[in-house]
């Protein structure tokens, strides 16, 4: 449950900047903008609610976020992808994959 309320909250945060960027031409696109960023934060809440610790929660929304946002925008708007942006990508789920894996307990032996 915390892994869709996780990935609901990525979504509904890329959904508002991705709307944000459209708004500069279509003023309409507000209304996702503010719905978007509202949703996102309250399935963050419910997500830090359900247990999930801030600096994982926090650290995979903003990561995954920035990454999908780009990803989305040279795709719908032609934004420019270069390759040190792939780099940075790949530093994103590397250290996505570090946050998650420090965030576990230590197993004691």
């Amino acid at each position: 449950m915390k892994w869709t309320t996780l990935g609901s909250a990525i979504i509904s945060e890329v959904s508002a900047s991705l709307a944000l960027r459209a708004a500069v031409d279509h003023p309409a696109w507000y209304t996702l903008v503010v719905a978007g960023y509202i949703a996102a934060f309250i399935l963050m809440s419910l997500l830090l609610r359900q247990g999930m610790p801030i600096g994982v929660a926090y650290g995979i929304w903003a990561a995954s976020g920035v990454a999908l946002t780009a990803l989305a925008a040279a795709v719908i708007f032609g934004d420019p992808l270069t390759w040190l942006m792939t780099v940075g990508f790949a530093a994103i789920i590397g250290g996505v994959l570090l946050i998650e894996m420090g965030s576990r307990p230590e197993e004691t032996a």
